[in-house]
């Protein structure tokens, strides 16, 4: 498992082993000069004991701040190479994930929890470039400082080395044992701070249901709760992080003293210069942060580790609906013919079909209801029309092409879904209008506004198409939200539009102009699935399923005269109406 990781690091870091290359140059030469500088410095301190001049000191004091000058820049450049390339690689780790996400068939989302792909996209894409930047750099840096300054240390006394280096073991320990601590308490914090933005986003959403309630005490009590979490949380890794940092300190300061008291003994005896135990000092301090920052860099790997598989796994799942690998691409125009031979569906999770043996054939421009009682198929034939569900090959046709050798881009632009719930975006009225065929001008926009019957209420909004929608159209009514739903699956123009309840919040009246609007533009076959009976049966014709099979097709009038499904749920929506208008 672990060369499969070091050689998941290997291939994302590949595009950027020019700047890596570079980068570690340039550390490279920060160490090199790490190094000298202490010698340097120890040169001076030793030369003051045979006397020197002002001129002689302020030559090798200003030789020393170009030194450090330069090691400055060139650790600046060191880092910005580095920490670039962990950017660069979140952008394209990023990127590669939402392009991949657009892939998926749609109830991939519902499987996985939209919470935990979001997780894996931030959070987890985060500790990938710490992974490939803070950790790379870290670990590059160490490695350097360890293999230039103890030869360093060693060469002026291996004895006092030893004395100064002894106790950080303790402190790489002590690092470790924190660092661990603060990975898991950093994680709770983050979970908790989740959760609140969570429930702030709900309540938010569903305001309006907590005014009606009178719920605003219990939601502050909810509140207060995670927030209170939040709190404890964060005041648990502050705990921590401040009780790990003076003990860092004091086994640093022990190990210096040890450093100070056995040299000073060494200097007495004549065993030691001046120059060599100041040196010295300067070495124990510049290894004091690398071998603290070890810790947290070991577990920053281990966590950027598990978030690599975490993201690998989402780049491994290939969707289940997907084009051929030679698809069909449609060159001539749609006429809007469907048929349906023995369509039989059925979802992972469940113990029957869905759609059982299904068969019709829908000719060119005809307008059909799709009815049946609740759970018998009819929104998974709308979404099997347009491949939103698997289709099994050889038994759903557009003019008599198999749907699974279409092209998914060619289908779905030929066959206009208009969900129940049609989703609107946070953006203008316009621009959702507009969603599905971008470069709509202003008046054929207004022409697909006018076809769904949007045009009234959008004169009554003050700033006409400019209106903002708010989040998912909560600032329009239900009614309105379907009709724009609606007016943007009608400016596609496709030949097939599929109405999945789209009409459910719109009255009778309304829903029967939309369709006659909708019937006059030629070429157009309309397949509307519907609850309401009396908007089914201005259709020319009418399937009615049940329990996933076909069992009555017909016009209103023929089936109203037989015995079965059809006129069952006619005579109940006549009888709950008559009811409404008795009450």
């Amino acid at each position: 498992m672990a060369a499969f990781r070091l050689d998941l690091i290997g291939r994302y870091l590949r595009p950027h082993k020019k700047n890596l290359i570079v980068g570690a140059s340039t550390l490279l030469v920060v160490n090199v000069l790490s190094v000298a500088i202490p010698m340097e410095v120890r040169k001076i301190v030793d030369e003051l004991k045979e006397g020197f001049s002002i001129s002689d000191v302020l030559n090798q004091s200003i030789w020393i701040i170009f030194l450090a000058s330069l090691m400055g820049l060139f650790r600046l450049l060191s880092r910005q190479l580095v920490f670039g390339v962990g950017r660069q690689v979140e952008i394209e780790i990023r990127q590669r994930l939402f392009d991949h996400m657009l892939t998926q068939e749609p109830s991939w989302v519902q499987e996985l929890g939209s919470g935990e792909i979001i997780s894996r996209s931030t959070s987890d894409v985060e500790n990938i470039r710490r992974l490939l930047g803070f950790t790379i750099l870290s670990l590059t840096n160490t490695l350097l400082a360890y293999s230039f300054t103890l030869p360093a240390m060693i060469s002026i006394n291996p004895l006092l080395t030893l004395a100064a280096i002894i106790l950080y073991p303790v402190m790489l320990g002590t690092v470790s044992l924190f660092g661990k601590r603060m990975v898991k308490q950093r994680k709770l914090q983050q979970e908790s701070l989740a959760n609140l933005s969570e429930l702030i986003q709900e309540d938010l959403s569903g305001i309006s249901a907590i005014k009606i309630y009178g719920q605003e005490n219990a939601e502050q009590t909810a509140f207060n709760q995670l927030n209170t979490k939040y709190r404890d949380s964060a005041i648990s890794l502050a705990r921590t992080t401040s009780t790990l940092f003076p003990l860092l300190q004091g086994i640093s300061s022990i190990s210096l003293l040890l450093l100070i008291a056995i040299g000073s003994g060494m200097l007495e005896r004549g065993a030691l210069t001046v120059g060599g135990l100041v040196a010295l000092i300067l070495y124990v301090e510049r290894l004091v942060f690398p071998t603290a920052l070890l810790g947290f860099t070991l577990n920053t790997f281990q966590v950027g580790q598990v978030s690599l598989e975490r993201v690998e796994e989402l780049l491994k799942r290939m969707p289940r609906i997907k084009d051929t690998k030679a698809p069909t691409i449609l060159k001539n125009k749609i006429s809007g013919k469907l048929e349906a031979k023995n369509l039989t569906i059925r979802y992972s999770n469940a113990n029957k079909n869905v759609l059982d043996q299904l068969s019709f054939v829908i000719n060119p421009g005809e307008l059909v209801a799709i009815v049946g009682p609740v759970g018998c198929g009819k929104t998974t034939l709308a979404r099997a029309l347009g491949r939103m569900v698997e289709v099994s090959k050889g038994e759903l046709f557009l003019d008599d092409y198999d749907v699974i050798d279409l092209r998914l881009k060619d289908l779905r632009k030929n066959v206009a879904f208009v969900p129940q719930e049609g989703y609107l975006f946070t953006n203008s009225l316009a621009e959702n209008l507009r969603f599905g065929n971008p470069q709509a001008s202003n008046e054929q926009i207004e022409t697909s506004a006018f076809q769904a019957r949007l045009m009234d209420d959008i004169r009554g909004f003050p700033d006409g198409f400019k209106t903002l929608v708010g989040e998912r159209g909560i600032t329009l009514s239900g009614g309105q939200r379907q009709r724009t739903a609606l007016g943007r699956a009608l400016l596609v123009k496709s030949p097939v539009i599929v109405l999945d309840d789209a009409l459910a919040s719109v009255d009778n009246k309304t829903a029967a102009a939309i369709l006659s609007s909708i019937r006059k533009q030629k070429n157009r076959t309309i397949l509307m699935i519907s609850h309401q009976l009396s908007a089914a049966a201005a259709c020319d014709r009418i399937l009615v399923l049940e329990e996933g099979r076909l069992v009555q097709q017909g016009s209103h009038s023929d089936l109203i005269k037989v015995e079965g499904t059809y006129k069952r749920l006619w005579e109940r929506e006549k009888a709950v109406e008559k009811l409404g208008s008795v009450s």
